[in-house]
């Protein structure tokens, strides 16, 4: 309660002493008996020596919980119990890179490179077989002959496109072949044309007969836009995917073209019983990102 000061009484004519002031509880009644003492008061050393040890032992689990964290943070997904996860399709291809070029000479679509030609070794920017692949002993990433490649078409097309080759300054035919554990048949196919006029004017024509029905691949009577690939972004080339429609025969058939600069890339897959969207959309990535 809050204490006051009584006022001092008036001093008496002769001068005296003055009393010394008292401080009295605020209530003006008196008690009638007097009030009980008032129980020690116990010492906060153990309390604050209880806050202290409990205060240690959050801080530490804490700092158990924060280790853990980071130590799953850091693990990779499968080495975590109960976060494994299955494998969602995609092949095991080697770490890429790009070969290097000829002294002074500028990548595709650099300045003072008007034909967007390519200058490295065509035979290195093919994509690489996958783990476990078995590769085409007849197509293991060396230059080919034009046949290599209209032997994906269907018998009646081979002849007219290859008078279109013929007028239409190709360079160089490079093919890669691989067959996977699933069943998967892949070929890649990279032709290499004087300058990117030649290679666009070439995409020009095939996506124009495919959308005519015409010039399918061999074995494909009807074929429909492929979308797995739509994703694929890669800067300064265009990508154009088809596949088989239902019902197919015994295996299915997807392809892509990929027009980079002087150089026009078709990627092939064939399956029995139906062709795989993600490793196609993977292949088809990899091999374009080798080309930008």
């Amino acid at each position: 309660m809050t204490e006051q000061t009584l006022p001092q009484p008036e001093a008496p004519a002769a001068p005296a002493p003055a009393p010394p002031q008292v401080q009295v509880q605020a209530s003006a009644s008196v008690p009638e008996k007097p009030e009980k003492p008032e129980k020690p008061k116990k010492s906060r050393r153990p309390l604050v020596r209880g806050i202290a040890r409990w205060t240690a032992a959050v801080l530490v689990l804490a700092g158990a919980g924060t280790g853990t964290a980071m130590g799953i943070t850091a693990m990779d997904r499968t080495d975590v119990p109960g976060l494994a996860t299955e494998s969602d399709g995609r092949w095991e291809y080697p770490k890429l890179t790009l070969p290097a070029l000829p002294a002074d000479a500028p990548r595709p679509w650099t300045e003072g490179n008007v034909a967007e030609i390519h200058h490295a070794d065509l035979r290195q920017l093919l994509l690489p077989a996958p783990a476990g692949a078995t590769v085409d002993p007849k197509s293991k990433g060396g230059w080919t002959g034009l046949d290599s490649y209209l032997a994906l078409l269907a018998e009646k097309d081979r002849r007219e496109v290859k008078e279109y080759m013929a007028e239409s300054a190709l360079r160089h035919v490079a093919a890669r072949g691989w067959t996977t554990p699933d069943g998967t048949t892949t070929r890649i196919h990279l032709l290499r044309f004087s300058s990117v006029a030649f290679s666009e004017a070439f995409k020009d024509d095939v996506t124009r007969e495919i959308s005519q029905s015409r010039r399918l691949p061999l074995g494909v009577d009807e074929a429909e836009i492929d979308t797995s690939t739509q994703d694929v972004d890669v800067p300064n080339l265009s990508v154009y995917s088809y596949k088989e429609m239902e019902p197919f025969g015994p295996q299915q058939t997807r392809w892509s073209y990929i027009q980079a600069g002087d150089t026009f890339a078709v990627v092939t897959q064939t399956r029995k019983g139906g062709t795989l969207a993600v490793p196609f959309q993977q292949t088809v990535a990899l091999q374009a990102q080798l080309l930008g």
